[in-house]
């Protein structure tokens, strides 16, 4: 059994995905604490095609739960923040092919009332990967009990799902430690993932949101 794990992010990029499709069973780790710094996706924010150009697209954080673990972190009280980033999407998608269908899948997602930020991201990647006809076994590792931290968590949270193998991001000096992995029984696969261009190649942006694909895919 293949195990995939990754924090529960905004609407994310094809890579995400297809860890999702690959995957047996996929643990969305929330009990960690919301990452401050890197580059790429993250739990409240993602790129989109904004006049043929990739920028922000996210939702505001409750600063005071900013700290916490990810299940605990809470999404802004921001008036209309949602009614404004859904106009956003009409007005930089409305001339995508497959735009109504997409918008169909999309608006309940993005209008989901509650301020939990994981509920948010997962109720949202369940959905699409439904949608996308994926038969992956979702599990939150808050349900877990987990209390490791760094690889050893990665092992723990393999071993509680009843996973042989892990399904790790990237090559070597990737997050988890390799060796660590391997010596404990688990065998360690690498995605590799390579995103091939959909749509019109010349509004193609590559690591763009999942919204991005769903609304310039050709069906």
């Amino acid at each position: 059994m293949l195990c995939a794990i990754h924090q529960p992010n905004y609407f994310p990029w094809l890579g995400y995905f297809d860890k999702i499709q690959r995957a047996d069973i996929f643990v969305f780790m929330d009990d960690v604490d919301l990452p401050k710094t890197g580059s790429g996706n993250w739990p409240n924010r993602v790129k989109i095609n904004m006049q043929n150009n990739a920028q922000w697209f996210g939702c505001p954080v409750n600063k005071k739960t900013s700290n916490g673990r990810i299940k605990d972190v809470l999404i802004g009280n921001v008036p209309k923040w949602q009614i404004k980033a859904l106009k956003t999407l009409k007005i930089n998608y409305a001339k995508a092919p497959n735009f109504q269908a997409a918008l169909e899948l999309l608006e309940p997602l993005l209008m989901n009332p509650t301020l939990c930020l994981s509920d948010y991201n997962t109720h949202a990647i369940v959905a699409i990967s439904k949608a996308l006809g994926f038969k992956t076994k979702f599990v939150w590792q808050s349900e877990l009990g987990t209390s490791q931290s760094s690889t050893d968590v990665l092992i723990e949270i393999c071993k509680a799902v009843g996973a042989s193998a892990y399904l790790a991001g990237g090559g070597a000096g990737g997050y988890q430690d390799d060796n660590k992995v391997q010596a404990s029984g688990i065998e360690l696969v690498f995605q590799n993932f390579s995103p091939e261009p959909y749509g019109d190649p010349k509004s193609y942006i590559a690591g763009l949101s999942v919204i991005d694909y769903l609304m310039r895919r050709e069906l």
